[in-house]
Formats: C-alpha cells, sequence, structure tokens
C-alpha cells in the first residue's frame, strides 16, 4: 500500500489472496491499513480480497463456548470482498451453490457501513428462523463477502506442469478482478473515470447483473450447538456468496449506463 501511494501510475485494480485472523491484529494496524484503503479508493483503485477458505472460522473462547472468527482485511469497510462458489454437480457446469469453504460472516471491529446496512438487515430478517445463535457472531459489523465466483477446482499451470483441482476464494478473487479490469478498459474508452471503491456501486444494484446463488451453506465450529455449519446463502444478499456472481454482460452494461 506505501508503495502505491508512492506510484503517480498505477495498475486500477488489484486482487489480494491473503488475510488474517481478525483476533490476531491489534487495532490499531487495522485503522492505519483501513486509511491506506481508503486512499486507494480515491484514486480510483479497486482492491479486491479474497474472503478466506475457513467459513465463518471458529474461535475457542472457554469450556464449551465458541465463536465465529472473522478475517482481515476480507471484514474491512473499504475493499471489496470475494467468496466462492461451485458446480451443483461439480463433473458439469451447472448452476452454482456456496462453496462450503467461502469465507464470510462478520466483523467484531468494524461497524456496518451505511452503503450495506439495508442488505443485511434484510437478511438477517429473512432467516431469522434459521441463523446460527447470537452469541456467535455480531450482528451490528461489517458483512462480508460482497460478491462471489466460481472458487472450485481449477487448473493452473506451475513450472510449465497442468495441476487440477486447485480451489480456493483465492481463484475467485482474481475472476472478478479480470473482469472490473475489462470493465474499466470500456469506461476509458467512453471517456469515463474509472471505478474505484466498488461496493457503494455493488450495493446500489441490489444484485442486478449478478446471478444469486442461494443453495448451501458454509463450514463453522464443530460443536454441539452449531455442528459445523455457518451461515447459509439465501435469495438476494448473503454472507456466504455476497450479492452472488457476475454476470458480465450485464455488469458490464449496468456499470456503463451510470
Amino acid at each position: 500500500m506505501v508503495l502505491l501511494s508512492n506510484m503517480s501510475d498505477v495498475p486500477w485494480v488489484h486482487t489480494i489472496s491473503y488475510g488474517d485472523d481478525e483476533d490476531s491484529l491489534s487495532t490499531a494496524y487495522m485503522m492505519r491499513i483501513n486509511t491506506e484503503f481508503m486512499k486507494a479508493g480515491v484514486r480510483g483503485i479497486s482492491l479486491l480480497f479474497a474472503s478466506g477458505d475457513s467459513g465463518a472460522g471458529c474461535k475457542h473462547l472457554g469450556k464449551d463456548q465458541n465463536s465465529f472468527r472473522p478475517s482481515f482485511p476480507a471484514s474491512s469497510p473499504y475493499v471489496t470482498t470475494v467468496g466462492g462458489t461451485s458446480f451443483k454437480n461439480p463433473f458439469k457446469v451447472t448452476y452454482e451453490v456456496t462453496d462450503y469453504i467461502s469465507g464470510g460472516g462478520f466483523s467484531n471491529v468494524f461497524k456496518m457501513p451505511d452503503y450495506q446496512a439495508s442488505a443485511v438487515e434484510g437478511y438477517l430478517k429473512t432467516v431469522a428462523a434459521t441463523l446460527p445463535p447470537e452469541a456467535y457472531f455480531n450482528t451490528s459489523g461489517r458483512a462480508y463477502p460482497d460478491m462471489a465466483a466460481l472458487s472450485d477446482n481449477y487448473w493452473v499451470v506451475i513450472n510449465r506442469v497442468p495441476v487440477p483441482w486447485v480451489s480456493g476464494t483465492s481463484a475467485s478473487t482474481p475472476v472478478v478482478g479480470g473482469m472490473l479490469s475489462l470493465i474499466n478498459d470500456q469506461r476509458l474508452l467512453k471517456g469515463r473515470p474509472v471505478l474505484g471503491f466498488l461496493n457503494p456501486r455493488l450495493y446500489k444494484l441490489k444484485g442486478q447483473a449478478l446471478f444469486d446463488v442461494t443453495e448451501g451453506c458454509h463450514l463453522s465450529c464443530l460443536d454441539e450447538q452449531v455442528q459445523g455449519k455457518g451461515f447459509c446463502a439465501a435469495p438476494s444478499w448473503d454472507p456466504v456468496t455476497g450479492w452472488g456472481t457476475p454476470n458480465y454482460p450485464e455488469l458490464l452494461a449496468a456499470l456503463l449506463a451510470e
């Protein structure tokens, strides 16, 4: 981030496949790096972070007491966080469901930003009867991810050797980054500014131009209360796949029409 701050000519989209448990970092550090995230957004840079591969996470608090464990920078209000999906049938190109590893949840440090309040409150009301116990998560915290993409069964090439079955939100995040880069190209050709911080635009679309993912749950604490199940997908926004996966032609049209 310091390097970016000192560059005059920067790439407009950055994807980062990295994260820490929120509780493993000092609040001072997270607030300081958030300042850099905000500065990048003002400059027109889009920052995308992988949501993580541990579902809702889990932290042991004491005897028979656990809580979900959010990840940072995924939980930062000033970045776009990307979760993961998989095909319903892993051997065919079918519709997408949640990838059980897809990181997601609610920050214990950062409050819920205004741009997502309505969407998150809608989710909490819609699935109130099936939510995990409130002791496991902070209902007023920044909720993530914001969107998702396929994160399961990629082929990658390492030292010229194709390697199959590679999975994770480290794969889904650069896929979204590539799409946003293409959209930026079209915006620039039309004399418009680059997208910059995407979330206010994304939440304003309210799921338009994305494929809604409504099936599946991600993993969490293996205890008697939640039995390994975290949050589950639902119509509209949810804390497993966000608003869903990009429909590139429609997303391009929506972000050019502004």
